[in-house]
Protein backbone atom coordinates (compact mmCIF):
# COMPACT_ATOMS: atom_id res chain seq x y z
CA UNK A 1 0.00 0.00 0.00
CA UNK A 2 1.49 2.99 -0.97
CA UNK A 3 2.25 6.24 1.69
CA UNK A 4 -0.25 8.38 2.04
CA UNK A 5 2.28 11.25 3.30
CA UNK A 6 5.93 9.66 3.80
CA UNK A 7 6.81 11.86 6.70
CA UNK A 8 4.16 11.13 8.35
CA UNK A 9 3.76 7.67 7.82
CA UNK A 10 7.24 6.75 8.46
CA UNK A 11 8.07 8.63 11.54
CA UNK A 12 4.74 9.83 13.44
CA UNK A 13 1.88 7.31 12.29
CA UNK A 14 3.59 4.08 12.54
CA UNK A 15 3.52 4.35 16.32
CA UNK A 16 -0.40 4.98 16.58
CA UNK A 17 -2.12 2.95 19.46
CA UNK A 18 1.43 2.84 21.16
CA UNK A 19 1.66 3.00 24.55
CA UNK A 20 5.54 2.97 24.88
CA UNK A 21 7.04 6.09 26.55
CA UNK A 22 8.07 8.51 23.59
CA UNK A 23 8.70 11.86 26.56
CA UNK A 24 10.02 11.53 29.27
CA UNK A 25 9.27 15.26 30.61
CA UNK A 26 9.92 17.36 34.07
CA UNK A 27 6.77 16.22 35.84
CA UNK A 28 5.12 13.08 33.37
CA UNK A 29 6.07 10.79 30.49
CA UNK A 30 4.03 10.92 27.55
CA UNK A 31 3.31 8.02 25.99
CA UNK A 32 3.50 7.86 21.83
CA UNK A 33 -0.62 7.37 21.86
CA UNK A 34 -1.06 10.45 23.72
CA UNK A 35 1.43 12.65 21.93
CA UNK A 36 -0.39 11.73 18.61
CA UNK A 37 -3.70 12.84 20.31
CA UNK A 38 -2.38 16.03 20.74
CA UNK A 39 -1.17 16.48 17.45
CA UNK A 40 -4.31 15.38 16.17
CA UNK A 41 -5.87 18.36 18.37
CA UNK A 42 -3.40 20.82 16.95
CA UNK A 43 -3.83 19.40 13.50
CA UNK A 44 -7.55 20.21 13.68
CA UNK A 45 -7.00 23.75 15.19
CA UNK A 46 -4.94 24.47 12.62
CA UNK A 47 -7.16 23.57 10.01
CA UNK A 48 -9.96 25.01 12.18
CA UNK A 49 -7.98 28.76 11.78
CA UNK A 50 -8.41 28.47 7.67
CA UNK A 51 -4.32 27.16 7.13
CA UNK A 52 -4.17 24.85 3.95
CA UNK A 53 -1.69 22.53 2.74
CA UNK A 54 1.31 24.24 1.42
CA UNK A 55 0.63 27.01 3.93
CA UNK A 56 3.59 28.22 6.19
CA UNK A 57 3.18 27.94 9.90
CA UNK A 58 6.00 30.39 11.45
CA UNK A 59 6.54 29.64 15.43
CA UNK A 60 9.12 31.15 17.90
CA UNK A 61 8.10 28.92 20.80
CA UNK A 62 9.61 27.50 23.87
CA UNK A 63 10.48 23.96 23.56
CA UNK A 64 8.32 21.96 24.97
CA UNK A 65 5.77 18.82 23.91
CA UNK A 66 3.40 21.70 22.49
CA UNK A 67 6.01 22.46 19.96
CA UNK A 68 7.00 19.18 18.68
CA UNK A 69 3.41 18.42 18.88
CA UNK A 70 2.62 21.53 16.57
CA UNK A 71 5.75 19.83 14.20
CA UNK A 72 4.00 16.35 14.07
CA UNK A 73 0.87 18.30 13.42
CA UNK A 74 1.89 20.81 10.57
CA UNK A 75 3.33 17.55 8.82
CA UNK A 76 -0.25 15.47 9.49
CA UNK A 77 -1.70 18.61 7.59
CA UNK A 78 0.58 19.14 4.79
CA UNK A 79 1.47 22.57 6.65
CA UNK A 80 4.80 24.02 5.85
CA UNK A 81 6.55 23.83 9.42
CA UNK A 82 8.96 27.15 10.03
CA UNK A 83 10.72 27.77 13.50
CA UNK A 84 12.51 30.15 14.53
CA UNK A 85 14.92 30.67 16.65
CA UNK A 86 13.92 32.26 20.07
CA UNK A 87 17.00 34.42 20.54
CA UNK A 88 15.84 36.43 17.52
CA UNK A 89 14.28 39.98 18.24
CA UNK A 90 11.23 41.32 16.71
CA UNK A 91 13.30 43.25 14.11
CA UNK A 92 14.84 40.31 13.10
CA UNK A 93 11.39 38.28 12.73
CA UNK A 94 10.28 41.17 10.80
CA UNK A 95 11.92 40.20 7.90
CA UNK A 96 10.98 36.40 8.20
CA UNK A 97 7.13 36.66 8.40
CA UNK A 98 7.74 39.33 5.39
CA UNK A 99 9.68 36.96 3.46
CA UNK A 100 7.94 33.37 4.22
CA UNK A 101 4.16 34.56 3.53
CA UNK A 102 3.42 32.79 6.91
CA UNK A 103 0.09 32.49 7.16
CA UNK A 104 -0.19 31.79 10.66
CA UNK A 105 2.56 33.16 13.81
CA UNK A 106 3.12 31.19 17.10
CA UNK A 107 4.37 32.79 19.78
CA UNK A 108 4.17 32.12 23.70
CA UNK A 109 1.58 34.56 25.28
CA UNK A 110 3.57 36.66 27.14
CA UNK A 111 5.43 37.59 23.68
CA UNK A 112 2.02 38.51 21.72
CA UNK A 113 2.01 42.13 21.92
CA UNK A 114 4.57 43.04 20.30
CA UNK A 115 4.45 39.92 18.14
CA UNK A 116 1.31 40.05 17.11
CA UNK A 117 1.51 43.69 15.74
CA UNK A 118 4.22 42.27 13.73
CA UNK A 119 2.20 39.00 12.89
CA UNK A 120 -0.59 41.23 11.83
CA UNK A 121 1.46 43.72 9.64
CA UNK A 122 2.78 40.90 7.10
CA UNK A 123 -1.17 39.57 7.19
CA UNK A 124 -0.81 36.62 9.21
CA UNK A 125 -3.12 35.26 11.52
CA UNK A 126 -1.60 35.31 15.23
CA UNK A 127 -1.84 31.97 18.18
CA UNK A 128 -0.32 31.80 21.30
CA UNK A 129 0.90 28.79 22.48
CA UNK A 130 3.05 28.35 26.49
CA UNK A 131 5.43 25.53 27.33
CA UNK A 132 2.42 23.92 29.63
CA UNK A 133 0.21 23.54 26.73
CA UNK A 134 -1.57 27.23 27.31
CA UNK A 135 -2.43 29.38 25.15
CA UNK A 136 -5.17 30.12 22.13
CA UNK A 137 -4.07 27.63 20.20
CA UNK A 138 -3.54 25.13 23.08
CA UNK A 139 -7.42 26.09 24.04
CA UNK A 140 -8.46 25.42 20.66
CA UNK A 141 -6.84 22.32 20.41
CA UNK A 142 -8.15 20.70 23.64
CA UNK A 143 -11.37 21.00 22.28
CA UNK A 144 -11.04 18.79 18.81
CA UNK A 145 -11.33 15.47 18.12
CA UNK A 146 -7.89 13.16 19.03
CA UNK A 147 -7.72 11.85 15.69
CA UNK A 148 -6.92 13.66 12.38
CA UNK A 149 -7.27 12.23 8.63
CA UNK A 150 -3.49 12.57 7.44
CA UNK A 151 -3.13 14.76 4.59
CA UNK A 152 -1.87 13.01 1.26
CA UNK A 153 1.49 14.46 0.77
CA UNK A 154 4.63 13.37 -2.13
CA UNK A 155 7.63 12.54 -1.21
CA UNK A 156 8.93 15.88 -3.12
CA UNK A 157 6.35 18.12 -1.34
CA UNK A 158 7.90 20.68 1.00
CA UNK A 159 7.71 19.79 4.90
CA UNK A 160 9.74 22.97 6.22
CA UNK A 161 11.93 26.07 5.99
CA UNK A 162 14.91 26.87 8.30
CA UNK A 163 16.11 30.13 7.45
CA UNK A 164 20.31 30.39 7.19
CA UNK A 165 21.69 33.59 7.04
CA UNK A 166 23.93 34.43 4.21
CA UNK A 167 27.51 36.33 4.64
CA UNK A 168 25.99 39.37 2.50
CA UNK A 169 22.48 39.69 1.73
CA UNK A 170 19.21 38.52 3.15
CA UNK A 171 18.82 35.48 5.07
CA UNK A 172 18.01 32.41 3.10
CA UNK A 173 14.64 29.88 3.59
CA UNK A 174 16.10 26.36 2.59
CA UNK A 175 13.54 24.39 1.43
CA UNK A 176 13.17 20.91 3.12
CA UNK A 177 11.14 18.60 1.48
CA UNK A 178 9.53 15.21 2.93
CA UNK A 179 12.58 13.23 1.47
CA UNK A 180 14.94 15.12 2.32
CA UNK A 181 13.75 14.85 6.29
CA UNK A 182 12.58 11.33 5.68
CA UNK A 183 15.71 10.21 3.85
CA UNK A 184 18.47 11.16 6.49
CA UNK A 185 16.42 10.17 9.49
CA UNK A 186 16.01 6.63 8.18
CA UNK A 187 19.85 6.70 7.09
CA UNK A 188 21.38 7.71 10.64
CA UNK A 189 18.61 5.69 12.79
CA UNK A 190 20.05 3.01 10.88
CA UNK A 191 24.21 4.34 10.90
CA UNK A 192 23.95 4.86 14.53
CA UNK A 193 22.13 1.85 15.70
CA UNK A 194 19.40 3.65 16.87
CA UNK A 195 16.88 1.04 18.50
CA UNK A 196 13.34 1.08 20.23
CA UNK A 197 15.45 0.62 23.32
CA UNK A 198 17.47 3.74 23.13
CA UNK A 199 16.70 6.70 25.72
CA UNK A 200 18.08 10.04 23.92
CA UNK A 201 19.12 12.72 26.05
CA UNK A 202 17.43 15.80 24.32
CA UNK A 203 19.49 18.92 25.21
CA UNK A 204 19.84 20.98 22.09
CA UNK A 205 17.22 23.45 20.46
CA UNK A 206 14.12 22.82 18.52
CA UNK A 207 14.51 25.55 15.72
CA UNK A 208 17.60 24.23 13.94
CA UNK A 209 18.09 21.16 12.41
CA UNK A 210 20.00 18.89 14.76
CA UNK A 211 17.45 19.29 17.39
CA UNK A 212 14.91 18.89 15.53
CA UNK A 213 15.51 17.11 12.46
CA UNK A 214 18.11 15.20 13.40
CA UNK A 215 17.79 13.84 16.83
CA UNK A 216 14.03 13.99 17.27
CA UNK A 217 13.74 12.60 13.70
CA UNK A 218 15.95 9.50 14.93
CA UNK A 219 14.15 8.95 17.71
CA UNK A 220 11.08 8.36 16.23
CA UNK A 221 12.17 6.30 13.36
CA UNK A 222 13.67 4.16 15.39
CA UNK A 223 10.76 4.13 18.37
CA UNK A 224 13.03 4.85 20.76
CA UNK A 225 12.22 7.98 23.79
CA UNK A 226 13.37 11.35 24.58
CA UNK A 227 14.64 13.24 27.64
CA UNK A 228 12.94 16.09 26.78
CA UNK A 229 15.16 19.10 28.29
CA UNK A 230 14.38 22.74 28.30
CA UNK A 231 17.70 23.57 27.53
CA UNK A 232 21.00 22.63 28.36
CA UNK A 233 21.02 22.30 32.37
CA UNK A 234 24.22 20.54 33.46
CA UNK A 235 22.88 19.50 36.69
CA UNK A 236 19.63 17.97 35.32
CA UNK A 237 22.08 16.25 32.15
CA UNK A 238 23.85 14.44 34.92
CA UNK A 239 20.93 13.65 36.67
CA UNK A 240 18.96 11.41 33.68
CA UNK A 241 22.61 10.48 32.19
CA UNK A 242 22.65 6.71 34.42
CA UNK A 243 18.77 6.06 32.55
CA UNK A 244 19.71 6.89 28.95
CA UNK A 245 22.06 5.67 26.34
CA UNK A 246 22.56 8.79 23.71
CA UNK A 247 23.48 12.41 23.84
CA UNK A 248 23.51 14.52 20.68
CA UNK A 249 25.15 17.65 21.80
CA UNK A 250 27.62 20.51 20.21
CA UNK A 251 31.55 20.31 21.35
CA UNK A 252 29.87 22.92 24.47
CA UNK A 253 27.92 20.46 25.96
CA UNK A 254 30.80 18.08 26.23
CA UNK A 255 33.31 20.72 27.19
CA UNK A 256 31.10 21.71 29.86
CA UNK A 257 30.50 17.80 31.00
CA UNK A 258 34.68 17.88 31.51
CA UNK A 259 34.83 20.36 33.51
CA UNK A 260 32.71 18.66 35.65
CA UNK A 261 34.09 16.10 38.24
CA UNK A 262 30.75 14.37 38.59
CA UNK A 263 30.64 13.41 35.22
CA UNK A 264 32.89 9.87 35.66
CA UNK A 265 33.23 6.59 33.48
CA UNK A 266 30.63 5.16 36.13
CA UNK A 267 27.77 7.40 35.55
CA UNK A 268 28.70 7.19 31.83
CA UNK A 269 28.56 3.01 31.64
CA UNK A 270 24.67 2.80 30.90
CA UNK A 271 25.61 5.23 27.73
CA UNK A 272 25.94 3.80 24.08
CA UNK A 273 26.95 6.86 22.01
CA UNK A 274 27.62 10.45 22.26
CA UNK A 275 27.27 12.62 19.16
CA UNK A 276 28.53 16.29 18.55
CA UNK A 277 28.27 18.55 15.34
CA UNK A 278 27.25 22.07 14.41
CA UNK A 279 30.37 22.76 15.25
CA UNK A 280 34.24 21.75 14.87
CA UNK A 281 35.29 19.46 17.84
CA UNK A 282 38.65 20.29 19.05
CA UNK A 283 40.79 16.88 19.23
CA UNK A 284 41.77 17.59 22.57
CA UNK A 285 38.27 17.69 23.58
CA UNK A 286 38.06 14.34 22.05
CA UNK A 287 40.72 12.56 23.66
CA UNK A 288 39.94 13.67 26.67
CA UNK A 289 36.24 12.48 26.73
CA UNK A 290 37.95 9.19 25.85
CA UNK A 291 40.60 9.08 28.39
CA UNK A 292 37.68 10.27 31.07
CA UNK A 293 35.22 7.85 29.86
CA UNK A 294 36.21 4.92 27.41
CA UNK A 295 33.76 6.88 24.95
CA UNK A 296 35.04 8.22 21.47
CA UNK A 297 32.38 10.59 20.76
CA UNK A 298 31.29 10.36 17.15
CA UNK A 299 31.60 13.43 15.46
CA UNK A 300 29.10 14.47 12.16
CA UNK A 301 28.85 16.98 9.71
CA UNK A 302 25.66 18.88 8.31
CA UNK A 303 24.10 21.80 7.26
CA UNK A 304 20.89 23.73 7.17
CA UNK A 305 20.70 22.83 3.44
CA UNK A 306 21.19 19.40 3.64
CA UNK A 307 21.05 18.09 7.22
CA UNK A 308 23.36 15.43 7.35
CA UNK A 309 26.17 14.43 5.08
CA UNK A 310 29.32 12.81 6.90
CA UNK A 311 29.42 10.69 9.67
CA UNK A 312 32.13 9.09 11.55
CA UNK A 313 31.54 5.03 11.73
CA UNK A 314 29.31 3.64 14.63
CA UNK A 315 31.12 0.66 13.95
CA UNK A 316 35.35 1.66 12.89
CA UNK A 317 38.08 4.28 13.11
CA UNK A 318 36.50 7.92 14.56
CA UNK A 319 38.76 9.96 13.87
CA UNK A 320 39.55 13.01 15.99
CA UNK A 321 39.65 16.34 13.82
CA UNK A 322 37.47 14.46 11.34
CA UNK A 323 33.62 14.35 9.95
CA UNK A 324 34.10 10.91 8.52
CA UNK A 325 33.06 9.67 5.35
CA UNK A 326 29.98 10.52 3.45
CA UNK A 327 26.80 8.97 4.83
CA UNK A 328 25.47 5.93 2.40
CA UNK A 329 23.74 7.21 -0.49
CA UNK A 330 25.22 10.63 -0.23
CA UNK A 331 28.45 11.95 -2.59
CA UNK A 332 30.77 14.39 -1.26
CA UNK A 333 33.67 15.72 -3.40
CA UNK A 334 36.53 18.65 -2.78
CA UNK A 335 36.62 20.83 -5.97
CA UNK A 336 38.42 23.89 -6.88
CA UNK A 337 36.00 27.51 -7.79
CA UNK A 338 35.06 26.26 -10.85
CA UNK A 339 33.49 23.06 -9.62
CA UNK A 340 36.23 20.42 -11.18
CA UNK A 341 37.12 17.80 -8.40
CA UNK A 342 40.07 17.96 -6.93
CA UNK A 343 42.63 14.85 -6.06
CA UNK A 344 42.13 13.35 -2.71
CA UNK A 345 44.59 15.09 -0.41
CA UNK A 346 43.91 18.58 -1.64
CA UNK A 347 42.40 21.23 -0.02
CA UNK A 348 39.06 23.01 -1.83
CA UNK A 349 35.05 23.73 -1.33
CA UNK A 350 33.49 20.44 0.18
CA UNK A 351 30.17 20.14 -2.30
CA UNK A 352 27.60 17.43 -1.43
CA UNK A 353 25.02 15.58 -3.41
CA UNK A 354 22.16 12.62 -2.82
CA UNK A 355 18.39 12.84 -1.05
CA UNK A 356 19.11 14.99 1.82
CA UNK A 357 20.31 18.10 -0.28
CA UNK A 358 17.33 20.77 0.06
CA UNK A 359 15.23 21.97 -2.51
CA UNK A 360 16.95 25.30 -3.22
CA UNK A 361 16.23 28.64 -1.27
CA UNK A 362 12.57 30.31 -0.71
CA UNK A 363 12.11 32.63 -3.28
CA UNK A 364 15.56 33.45 -4.24
CA UNK A 365 16.01 31.00 -7.96
CA UNK A 366 19.13 33.36 -8.44
CA UNK A 367 20.80 32.40 -4.86
CA UNK A 368 19.89 28.80 -5.70
CA UNK A 369 21.35 28.52 -8.88
CA UNK A 370 24.70 29.64 -7.53
CA UNK A 371 24.79 26.91 -4.63
CA UNK A 372 23.10 24.60 -6.53
CA UNK A 373 24.29 22.63 -9.44
CA UNK A 374 21.81 21.63 -12.47
CA UNK A 375 23.03 17.91 -11.52
CA UNK A 376 22.31 18.09 -7.96
CA UNK A 377 25.62 18.84 -6.68
CA UNK A 378 25.12 21.51 -3.28
CA UNK A 379 28.23 23.92 -2.62
CA UNK A 380 28.44 23.76 1.09
CA UNK A 381 31.06 26.87 0.95
CA UNK A 382 33.03 24.90 3.97
CA UNK A 383 36.79 24.28 3.39
CA UNK A 384 37.68 20.68 3.54
CA UNK A 385 40.06 17.88 2.28
CA UNK A 386 38.84 14.31 1.46
CA UNK A 387 41.22 11.14 2.78
CA UNK A 388 42.18 8.44 0.48
CA UNK A 389 39.85 6.25 2.32
CA UNK A 390 37.14 9.06 1.95
CA UNK A 391 37.38 10.50 5.25
CA UNK A 392 36.13 14.69 5.12
CA UNK A 393 38.43 17.14 7.22
CA UNK A 394 36.94 20.40 7.38
CA UNK A 395 39.51 22.80 7.42
CA UNK A 396 38.11 26.22 7.23
CA UNK A 397 34.66 28.34 5.85
CA UNK A 398 35.11 30.02 3.00
CA UNK A 399 32.06 32.24 4.27
CA UNK A 400 33.59 33.30 6.75
CA UNK A 401 30.70 31.83 9.23
CA UNK A 402 31.25 31.99 13.10
CA UNK A 403 29.83 29.14 14.83
CA UNK A 404 29.36 29.73 18.70
CA UNK A 405 28.04 27.67 20.38
CA UNK A 406 26.46 25.29 17.68
CA UNK A 407 24.89 28.27 16.50
CA UNK A 408 25.56 29.90 12.94
CA UNK A 409 27.12 33.45 13.22
CA UNK A 410 27.21 35.47 9.98
CA UNK A 411 29.96 38.24 9.92
CA UNK A 412 27.98 40.40 7.53
CA UNK A 413 25.52 41.31 9.49
CA UNK A 414 26.87 41.97 12.60
CA UNK A 415 29.27 43.85 10.94
CA UNK A 416 26.56 46.06 9.34
CA UNK A 417 24.86 46.51 12.41
CA UNK A 418 28.43 47.89 14.01
CA UNK A 419 29.24 50.09 10.82
CA UNK A 420 26.10 52.09 11.81
CA UNK A 421 26.97 53.18 15.25
CA UNK A 422 28.61 56.12 15.86
CA UNK A 423 32.26 56.47 16.42
CA UNK A 424 32.77 52.59 14.49
CA UNK A 425 34.82 53.69 10.81
CA UNK A 426 34.73 50.41 9.85
CA UNK A 427 34.16 46.58 11.60
CA UNK A 428 35.88 43.05 10.88
CA UNK A 429 34.11 40.45 12.72
CA UNK A 430 35.70 37.26 13.34
CA UNK A 431 35.40 34.50 15.28
CA UNK A 432 38.21 33.42 17.53
CA UNK A 433 38.82 29.79 19.43
CA UNK A 434 36.76 29.68 22.62
CA UNK A 435 37.20 26.98 25.47
CA UNK A 436 33.76 26.68 25.73
CA UNK A 437 31.75 28.10 23.15
CA UNK A 438 34.00 26.38 20.41
CA UNK A 439 34.48 29.91 18.50
CA UNK A 440 33.35 33.60 20.43
CA UNK A 441 32.45 36.20 17.97
CA UNK A 442 35.01 39.29 18.23
CA UNK A 443 34.82 42.66 16.54
CA UNK A 444 37.72 44.45 15.67
CA UNK A 445 36.83 47.98 15.40
CA UNK A 446 38.95 50.96 13.55
CA UNK A 447 36.85 54.12 14.80
CA UNK A 448 35.92 57.24 12.32
CA UNK A 449 35.87 60.79 12.98
CA UNK A 450 35.24 62.00 16.45
CA UNK A 451 35.27 60.27 19.56
CA UNK A 452 36.48 57.12 20.10
CA UNK A 453 33.66 54.54 20.40
CA UNK A 454 33.26 52.52 23.79
CA UNK A 455 33.01 49.19 24.35
CA UNK A 456 30.07 49.27 26.93
CA UNK A 457 28.19 51.37 24.56
CA UNK A 458 28.44 49.24 21.20
CA UNK A 459 27.13 46.35 23.65
CA UNK A 460 23.99 48.26 24.38
CA UNK A 461 23.63 49.25 21.07
CA UNK A 462 23.43 45.90 20.01
CA UNK A 463 21.49 44.03 22.57
CA UNK A 464 18.29 45.51 21.01
CA UNK A 465 18.92 44.74 17.30
CA UNK A 466 20.62 41.50 17.41
CA UNK A 467 20.25 37.89 18.74
CA UNK A 468 22.45 37.51 21.90
CA UNK A 469 24.69 34.66 20.52
CA UNK A 470 25.25 37.20 17.55
CA UNK A 471 26.89 39.91 19.37
CA UNK A 472 30.82 40.32 20.05
CA UNK A 473 32.08 38.76 23.25
CA UNK A 474 34.87 40.84 22.52
CA UNK A 475 35.74 44.12 20.93
CA UNK A 476 39.23 45.23 19.76
CA UNK A 477 40.10 48.58 19.13
CA UNK A 478 42.75 49.43 15.95
CA UNK A 479 43.78 52.27 13.96
CA UNK A 480 42.69 51.06 10.91
CA UNK A 481 41.76 46.91 9.28
CA UNK A 482 44.87 45.27 7.64
CA UNK A 483 43.47 45.00 4.13
CA UNK A 484 45.87 43.05 0.73
CA UNK A 485 46.33 44.94 -2.14
CA UNK A 486 43.63 44.14 -3.27
CA UNK A 487 41.56 46.82 -0.38
CA UNK A 488 40.10 43.55 1.04
CA UNK A 489 40.37 43.14 4.88
CA UNK A 490 42.45 40.44 6.14
CA UNK A 491 40.27 38.46 8.31
CA UNK A 492 42.46 35.23 8.34
CA UNK A 493 45.36 38.15 9.24
CA UNK A 494 43.08 38.98 12.21
CA UNK A 495 41.85 35.42 13.14
CA UNK A 496 45.75 34.60 13.96
CA UNK A 497 46.15 38.00 15.47
CA UNK A 498 43.97 37.61 18.16
CA UNK A 499 43.89 33.44 18.24
CA UNK A 500 44.77 33.08 21.92
CA UNK A 501 42.39 36.12 23.06
CA UNK A 502 40.39 33.22 25.00
CA UNK A 503 43.06 30.43 26.01
CA UNK A 504 43.12 29.69 29.62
Amino acid sequence: MPDVNPLYDHLFGRHAGSDVTFLHLPDEALSYSAFLARAAGFAHALSRLGLAPGDRVAVQLDKSAGMLAVYAACVQAGLVFLPLNTAYTPAEVDYFLGDSGARLFLTPTRAAGELGTLAARHGAAHGTLDSDGGGSLGDLARSQPRTFPTVPRARDDLAAILYTSGTTGRSKGAMLSQQNLLSNAETLAGLWRFSASDVLLHALPLFHTHGLFVATNVTLRAGGAMVLLPKFDLDALLGWMPRATALMGVPTFYTRLLADERFTAERASGMRLFVSGSAPLLAETHRAFEARTGHRILERYGMTETNMSCSNPYDGERRPGTVGPPLPGVEARVCDEAGTELARGETGVLEVRGPNVFRGYWQMPEKTAAELRPDGWFITGDLATMSDDGYVTIVGRAKDLVISGGLNVYPKEVEEALDALPGVGESAVIGVPHPDLGEAVVAVIAHGPGPAPDADALADALAGRLARFKQPRRYLFVEALPRNTMGKVQKAALRAEHAGLFAP
